[in-house]
């Protein structure tokens, strides 16, 4: 059995939790060790005390809320942050106002740095800004007036979080960016396994039913003729590398390619769709498909409205201009709009042909191809001249389709 790629994601940030989880715990043990140096000065040191004995029993039970973002919900962090202003705001009833104004340090400390960390961690720079902004405001009250000191600390706690926060969404990005990276080439070698295993197997059969239905005729070169057509289109969908989940089905006496295409789940009509693989299963030995090398995204309903005033174009082709004219698929994608051009070489449409069609009740020109380019806010030109085939060039607005 062959061995599937699997893709493990590694968190940047863990570490950040980690270490912000140790910062918490060393600063409490820091702040009730300045207490303790110099109790003595305190004009309430029972009220010191049990603030300091509320923030070691706090630290210490709100560990596993630090371990990673998941557990650091933002009411954890509206608490955390409410037990860090308590305490500068307790500061000037516990302390002797002397202390203060020589700049003696808040009942916290720099524990209160670690909450601020917190909301940086978790949801970047904008958060701890926000933090940041209150720790500054209850420090310049706890001081009484905005000293130098105060507005040094103030501001230095307020970059230091906003640029951890910043770093913190750029990491964020680029571990997305790695992962997706990681999930392509994963996907990438499963492909070029696949394709090796399909190679070795169903593309051999295929070719050689095709040579031994020639070579037997009558019945057996149709079925010959048509496992043909299965290898080519089975091999533009490796080249590709869009496989999507599709039934075609085939019409033996028609020989037509793809009558028709279902791709996409029932009911999935939200996010978007890449235009490239609901269009690439119409490629076959008579249908060629030029596509860019990078998604054509759009919304799902409008992408499969395009798909099948395509599939109607092809339809037009095979009923039209003969089992042996060859069509063309060209998309293009131009940034505000999508383009698909369907060409053929078939004997082109006679001048008056379409308007005498859609008088006689035939609508499949007016309601499978313009009627669907319509509804889309886009437009469906058609250009045909007798002798030298028929175009048809399908256009699609981007932010303005309609779906309805």
């Amino acid at each position: 059995m062959a061995k599937r790629e699997r893709v493990v994601r590694m968190s940047v940030e863990q570490p950040l939790w980690r270490a912000l989880t140790a910062y918490r715990v060393i600063t409490m043990v820091y702040a009730v060790l300045l207490f303790a140096s110099a109790h003595r000065d305190f004009q309430r040191p029972g009220l010191a005390i049990g603030y300091l004995a509320l923030l070691a029993v706090w630290t210490l039970a709100t560990v596993p809320k630090v371990a990673n973002a998941a557990r650091c919900t933002r009411r954890f962090l509206g608490a955390d942050l409410t037990v860090a202003l308590i305490g500068i705001l307790l500061t000037p009833l516990v302390d002797a106002h002397e202390r203060i104004a020589a700049g003696g340090p808040t009942l916290p400390s720099i524990w209160t740095a670690g909450s601020v960390l917190a909301f940086a961690i978790k949801g970047g720079w904008r958060w701890a800004g926000f933090a940041s902004s209150f720790v500054a405001v209850a420090n310049i009250v706890q001081r009484g007036e905005p000293t130098r000191d105060t507005l040094h600390n103030v501001l230095l706690v307020w970059v230091a979080s906003i640029a951890i926060g910043y770093v913190v969404e750029v990491a964020r990005a680029s571990e997305a960016t790695l992962a997706r990276a990681l999930e392509i080439e994963a996907a990438t070698r499963e492909r070029e396994r696949l394709a090796r295993d399909i190679h070795d197997g169903v593309l051999q059969v295929l070719a050689m039913v095709q040579r031994r239905g020639s070579e037997l005729g009558g019945e057996a070169a149709e079925l010959g003729r048509m496992a043909g057509e299965q290898e080519v289109a089975l091999r533009t969908l490796m080249s590709s590398g869009l496989v999507p989940a599709s039934r075609v089905s085939h019409d033996a006496a028609r020989g037509a390619l793809v009558d028709s295409v279902e791709v996409a789940e029932p009911g999935a009509d939200e996010g978007e769709l890449d235009l490239r693989s609901l269009l690439a299963p119409h490629a076959g030995s008579r249908v060629s498909f030029a596509e860019p090398g990078t998604p054509v995204p759009l919304p799902a309903p409008a992408a499969r409205e395009l798909a099948a005033a395509v599939g109607a174009a092809l339809d037009n082709v095979r009923k039209h201009a003969g089992d042996g004219a060859s069509a063309w698929i060209l998309l293009e994608d131009w940034g505000d709009e999508v383009i698909v051009t369907v060409r053929d070489d078939g004997p082109g449409i006679p001048p008056g042909r379409l308007d005498q069609a859609e008088g006689e009740g035939r609508m499949g020109v007016a309601l499978s191809i313009r009627g669907r380019l319509r509804d889309l806010g886009g437009t469906a030109e058609l250009v045909s001249v007798p002798g030298q085939g028929t175009e048809v060039e399908l256009k699609v607005p981007r932010g303005r389709t309609d779906t309805r």
